[in-house]
């Protein structure tokens, strides 16, 4: 007998990437990019070199609009369609696969583990990938802190993000994610990016505030394995900011 969850098609494609160098997500939100719109864009970010697409972002995204949209991008390109989730409502069965993401430094119990368990018989059901991510939320957190009852990490604080991260991967879970807040007036501090870097085994994935490729690179030339990419391409669609940083990771690969 064969024991222990096996790793899926989108996470071996991801690990795969990842040994060419960095990969980029980008971030699309069904609620304000529903359907065609949201194939639209991923399409675009496809075109742009960006390596996958998350859906999420907005609280009480339902099954219908996440359903739609996955659906809608996977008739149009390529890359994997990852769902990022809110909750168990917001989970489909048309995506590639889903961050199982635990909320490690949330007060709120169900965004730990309880609502996991809600959720676990679904995902098995639906046939979803699920690929078991520990997300920390560094200060400021923006509103993910604070819907998530955040105890948001100190940016001067590198060694409890390290320590958080390294507990999650001893708990079996394969990504960590650093998430200063979506539209954080800066990314997660690089000395955070390096300590975590040093301390972890597993992909580190680095979000919030980035916003050209400026703000990218020394995020890459710290650890970081995969930037996410959401507000800016909210803000100006997928214009020079958003291509900055996608450059940045592309050229990063290269070196």
């Amino acid at each position: 007998m064969r024991f222990g969850p096996p790793i899926g098609p989108v996470e071996r494609r991801l690990l795969e990437r990842l040994e060419d160098g960095p990969v980029h997500f980008t971030l699309i939100d069904p609620e304000k990019s529903p359907g065609a719109r949201a194939a639209d864009v991923a399409e675009g970010a496809a075109a742009a070199g960006s390596d996958a697409i998350l859906l999420g972002g907005s609280t009480g995204i339902t099954r219908e609009l996440m359903g739609e949209a996955a659906r809608a991008i996977r008739g149009r390109v390529g890359i994997p369609t990852i769902i990022f989730p809110e909750g168990p409502g917001s989970l489909a069965p048309e995506a590639d696969a889903l961050l199982f993401m635990s909320l490690l430094n949330s007060r709120d119990l169900d965004l730990v583990v309880r609502a996991h368990a809600r959720a676990a018989p679904v995902v098995r059901r639906m046939g979803l990938e699920a690929i078991p991510m520990g997300y920390l939320v560094i200060a400021p957190g923006m509103r993910v802190g604070e819907v998530g009852q955040v105890d948001p990490v100190p940016r001067d604080e590198p060694a409890t993000a390290a320590g958080y991260a390294l507990a999650a991967e001893m708990l079996g879970m394969r990504l960590v994610y650093l998430e200063a807040g979506s539209g954080a007036p800066s990314p997660v501090p690089t000395e955070t990016v390096r300590a975590v870097r040093e301390a972890l085994a597993v992909p580190l994935i680095v979000g919030g505030g980035i916003r050209s490729g400026a703000d990218a690179r020394p995020l890459l030339e710290a650890g970081a394995n995969i930037l996410v990419t959401g507000t800016i391409a909210e803000e100006d669609g997928l214009g020079e900011r958003y291509r900055s940083v996608v450059r940045e990771v592309v050229h990063a690969r290269r070196r």
